[in-house]
């Protein structure tokens, strides 16, 4: 599972002129799932995305996490994240699970970010062409991996 972190002080999604998700103070998570991918690297990952402590105090330091500000996530799917571009210039994108798999993983994510957040979480449409709106904050933009655990 590979995600894209950004901080944001708005975002939204938008799929056929209709606003499917919109968050104002948070996070932007982008998310792509490989048939690798357990429930175990799924809790893992999420846990990390609601304790990450990336938004300022009183001081202007980074010790504040989205459960700390009460800000909200926006989570939309993403299976880019998984081009490999080594041969040619077409990408391809065969490490990227097949919507059977990562349909379910991609709902269980949202599901379990909820209930750590004590509120719902914001998203996009699977496989859906969106539109994503945001204002990066900082800006600050985190990328992780649950196949690289040991870097993050």
């Amino acid at each position: 599972m590979r995600a894209v972190i950004q901080r944001v002080t708005q975002a939204s999604c938008t799929v056929a002129d209709a606003v499917t998700g919109k968050i104002d103070q948070g996070l932007l998570i982008l998310i792509g799932i490989e048939d690798a991918d357990t429930e175990e690297d799924m809790k893992w990952m999420a846990q990390k995305f609601v304790n990450l402590r990336i938004f300022s105090d009183e001081n202007g330091l980074m010790n504040k996490s989205v459960q700390d500000i009460n800000g909200n996530i926006l989570l939309i799917s993403q299976f880019t994240l998984f081009a490999q571009t080594k041969k040619g210039n077409r990408p391809s994108f065969i490490r990227a699970a097949r919507p059977d798999k990562a349909i379910p993983m991609y709902e269980a994510m949202s599901a379990f970010l909820s209930r750590l957040l004590g509120k719902k979480v914001q998203c996009g449409i699977f496989g859906a062409d969106m539109k994503i709106d945001l204002r990066n904050d900082g800006p600050v933009t985190i990328i992780m991996n649950t196949q690289d655990k040991d870097n993050f």
